[in-house]
């Protein structure tokens, strides 16, 4: 099996949920780019690799690995997460006897991860393909942390994300001015 492994829960060999920034730079390198949210850091891996630090400690809260063209696949258990229709792949774990439930970010596996569309970070719907007349989503990547932090957001939770960019597009905004 050639690809990278997820530990759920945990994250990948590279990068670890509760490990310093620092640590993981250090075996990556610098990130490439920011993506929107001010803590979460792309870097130049393939599969990529996101991962969301703690705002104020600079911890490892949530690795996302994400399939790119070229890269390698995501797996657990034996099974190939990424690159395949996520019926196939939800499948593939409950017949190992992974049981899952529908989350904010995408379908939930009770070890510690979730699997999430392709082009789909955080739950937003991502285009389906038509497979012999039906619709078929892919599987582009896998969230990995500890199993409570895919838990469904309360409304407070919510609002206050959406506080949390409306923040930063502001900040943004007064950049470039």
């Amino acid at each position: 099996m050639r690809g990278m492994e997820i530990f759920p829960g945990v994250g990948v060999e590279v990068a670890k949920v509760g490990e310093h920034r620092d640590v993981v730079e250090a075996r990556i390198g610098a990130p490439v780019r920011k993506p929107f949210k001010q803590f979460r850091m792309a870097y130049d891996t393939r599969p990529a690799l996101l991962v969301s630090y703690g705002d104020h400690d600079s911890l490892v809260q949530l690795v996302e690995v994400v399939h790119v063209e070229g890269g390698e696949d995501v797996f657990f258990d034996g099974v190939q997460l990424t690159s395949r229709w996520m019926d196939d792949v939800t499948a593939d774990l409950e017949a190992r006897g992974y049981r899952r439930d529908s989350s904010d970010f995408g379908l939930r596996f009770d070890p510690g991860f979730t699997i999430f569309q392709e082009g789909s970070l955080v739950g937003f719907e991502a285009p389906t393909r038509l497979f012999e007349g039906k619709p078929r989503s892919f599987c582009g990547g896998v969230a990995v942390a500890p199993f409570h932090y895919f838990d469904r957001l309360t409304p407070e939770q919510i609002s206050a994300m959406a506080r949390g960019v409306e923040e930063e597009i502001q900040q943004r905004r007064a950049q470039r001015l």
